[in-house]
């Protein structure tokens, strides 16, 4: 996220749900009526991000997404609040998701009690830039590891010829988005919890091995400049002057965010069939896209 404010609108977003979620315990409407707020925070939220995923970050499919988030998020709540029940479920999730995710990207480090608490952001960074280097010298490469504009040791540093090109695994990289995103889900399901653990033990597991291939692929591709491909073409498209950035467009842009879209819907097919009350969330995002009811249990074959 861009700063302070991005911050402080995310908490305060994720903290609506929750006490959305906790209020639909005790009074259906109220909870109601707090998660449509929730929800209309929400929409905000994505809204202040847009020019950094689209101008800054220059991710055409991350931008287009968080474009649609802010539309989505505003139709949800006006249906929640119209009585569509079932987005309790999601509502819940996306509590549970930025319970997940928000203290590694908000937490800084502090001192307690005279020790030092690293930031969670930092050992989950320099944790898998830490696996990402082995792999990579394990196909035979030997970037060097530097100290990041951070402060942790997560960049990969490359040298062509003169040029240094340097490569860090920042939040983003982590797969955490990712982890989220299934946890927050699978937890705001009514099922049971050896059902739980099990869609935990099948997404966790791939998504963090596939995204260490991906966060591999990507620093090799870059320090070794082998999609320098199209250089005009593809600098315009980002909207970059830099040419060595070429191939950092093609190998995470393109092909890293296009098979992440793949990967994970093939891991939502694996894990629905461990807890296939996941489909209502589904439903009801296929129903806010079309206009139409599904009942993809029936459909799917699934108990």
């Amino acid at each position: 996220m861009p700063g302070l404010l991005s911050d402080a609108l995310a908490w305060v977003a994720i903290g609506t749900f929750v006490a959305g979620a906790v209020a639909h315990g005790r009074d259906r409407e109220l909870g109601r009526r707090v998660m449509t707020a929730a929800w209309v925070l929400f929409a905000l939220f994505w809204l202040q991000l847009i020019p950094h995923f689209t101008l800054v970050h220059k991710s055409y499919i991350e931008g287009l997404l968080t474009i649609a988030a802010v539309p989505a998020s505003l139709y949800a709540g006006w249906l929640l609040y119209n009585g569509r029940d079932t987005l309790f479920v999601l509502s819940r999730a996306v509590a549970a998701m930025g319970v997940v995710y928000l203290p590694f990207e908000t937490i800084p480090a502090f001192t307690l009690l005279g020790a030092t608490v690293p930031a969670p952001r930092g050992v989950l960074m320099e944790t898998v830039a830490a696996q990402t280097r082995f792999l990579i010298e394990s196909l035979g490469y030997a970037p060097q590891m530097i100290t990041g504009d951070e402060g942790y040791l997560n960049t990969f540093l490359w040298m062509q010829g003169s040029h240094r090109i340097e490569i860090s695994v920042v939040l983003a990289c982590t797969g955490l988005g990712s982890i989220a995103i299934f946890a927050g889900l699978i937890a705001a399901v009514d099922a049971p919890m050896r059902r739980k653990l099990r869609g935990l033990a099948i997404a966790v597991p791939i998504i963090y091995a596939l995204n260490l291939l991906r966060t591999t692929f990507i620093a090799i591709s870059v320090g070794k400049q082998y999609f320098h491909l199209f250089v005009d073409e593809i600098l315009f498209l980002f909207g970059s002057s830099d040419p060595y950035m070429v191939s950092f467009f093609i190998s995470d842009r393109i092909i890293s965010q296009g098979l992440a879209v793949v990967a994970l819907v093939g891991i939502t097919y694996l894990v629905v069939h461990e807890v296939p009350e996941l489909l209502t969330v589904i439903e009801d995002v296929l129903y806010m896209v079309t206009g139409d009811e599904y009942d993809l249990r029936s459909e799917l074959g699934l108990d």
